[in-house]
Parts: C-alpha cells; structure tokens; sequence
C-alpha cells in the first residue's frame, strides 16, 4: 500500500495524457451498430433531502474509444477479460501518418512508414503499443468527415486511413503488445475483408480503435496504459486510455 501511494504521488499530473472520447449520444460506432445509450433513472434530490444519481447504459462492443481484443477476427484466440494486464501497459511508438492521410482519404500506413520512424527513433521493441496517427481525430464526432457515410447501416461507402496488412506483419515480427489508431478500424474504410484485424488477431495483438487527442503525444517517450471494461468472452468493449509522459 505505502509502494502504491509513493507511485502515484510520484507521478506528475502535468504528464498524464487521456487518450479516451467520452460516450454520449454523439459517440460514433460502425454504421451498423446500435450505438450508446444512457439512462438517468435516478438523478435528483430525494424526499429526504439527499442527492442521489443513479441509472444504466447499453452499447456494443465496438464502438467509440475501445479495444478489439484477438478474438475479434481470430478464433480461438484471446478474450476481452484474458488479455494479461502486463500486456496492456507498455511503452508507446507513434507513428505519424497525418500529412499522407490528409492527402488520401483511404491511407494505409505501409512498412516504408514504420521502418522510417524506427530509423528516427530506433526499434519498435517487443511489448510496445504502436499508434497510428492519422489526424482523423479533428473530424469527431461528425459522422460524415470520421466515416465517409453518415448514413445509417451503410458499411459500403466508408472511407478513413487505416494500417496495410504488410505494416501489420511487420508489427506481428516486432512482437508488439497492441496496435492503435485514430480512426474507426485499424483497417481502412474501404476494406471487405480486414485483412489487418485478422493478421494481428491471430497473432494475439489486440487494437484499440478511435484513440484520442494522439496529436498530443511525443513519437517516443511516453507510457501508455490501455484499461478496457472487463467482459467475459468479449471480442472488445470501452476503454480508457491514458499515457504518461516520461
């Protein structure tokens, strides 16, 4: 308890970045998914004069600031509650695609895109979380920049950057932990088969999708703490994510 306290006063709050979207109607989910939804049962002042808030929510596994743990594309794979704490906290790599995403809807941040950031900053070790920074978190919450389609159940005109396969082999040889992005899918919205979901998947390399405030973030330098909802056999659900600057 006494190591515990000393931990946490020893961090200094200045350097304690959140990487999560608050949920909320606005939150944005895969065009088919029914999306957040939030009860106030209770939220008022009592008879007995007290304040007292209480209520519930619903929502699918994939949606806003989350994480796709491996059997999301990968049978047999891990779980959502057997992903080992270890695996979700690691020192960060971001990789910034911004300036090529900007230029193409479609982006997908290729091996070229990670071997120059390795060349920069030095190897992607193993255990590390690898975020992808595309710039789509200016576009949140609008539905119609972030996806492409705004259209509800429409899967077929999205359009966002996203990670190629070759790049998620390269990250699978890296052995990384997990692999982010600031956008709805590690793969990109013209995607039909996910290619990248099933590759890292099956390698048991969870992703965390709509990632935060990444622009926030140094290329190297800082800790990355990914804590998601623990759901018994969930292919992924709410996270919150954070970072802490070294």
């Amino acid at each position: 308890m006494i190591a515990l306290l000393f931990l946490a006063a020893a961090i200094d709050p200045a350097k304690i970045v959140d990487l999560t979207y608050a949920y909320n109607s606005q939150t944005i989910y895969w065009p088919n998914a029914k999306g957040f939804v939030h009860r106030k049962d209770m939220w008022k002042r009592t008879p007995a004069g007290f304040w007292y808030a209480a209520g519930g929510f619903s929502t699918d596994e994939h949606g806003g600031t989350h994480l796709d743990s491996p059997i999301h594309f990968s049978e047999g794979k891990l779980t959502l509650e057997k992903i080992p704490p270890s695996r979700l906290v690691a020192p960060g790599a971001v990789i910034d695609i911004s300036a090529r995403a900007a230029a193409n809807r479609d982006y997908l941040a290729t091996p070229e895109d990670i071997r120059a950031w390795e060349k920069r900053y030095g190897p992607i070790r193993k255990g590390m979380i690898v975020l992808f920074r595309t710039g789509w978190g200016k576009y949140w919450p609008n539905r119609k920049q972030y996806l492409g389609s705004d259209t509800p159940g429409d899967i077929e005109h999205l359009h966002f950057p996203g990670i190629a396969p070759a790049a998620a082999k390269l990250l699978v040889e890296r052995q990384v932990n997990g692999v982010g992005i600031d956008t709805a899918s590690i793969d990109h919205g013209p995607s039909k088969n996910f290619e990248t979901h099933q590759i890292l998947n099956a390698a048991n390399i969870y992703g965390l999708e709509n990632v935060a405030y990444i622009e926030t973030l140094p290329a190297t330098g800082a800790t990355i703490i990914a804590a998601p909802m623990k759901i018994e056999d969930g292919s992924g659900g709410p996270v919150r994510i954070f970072a802490i600057l070294e």
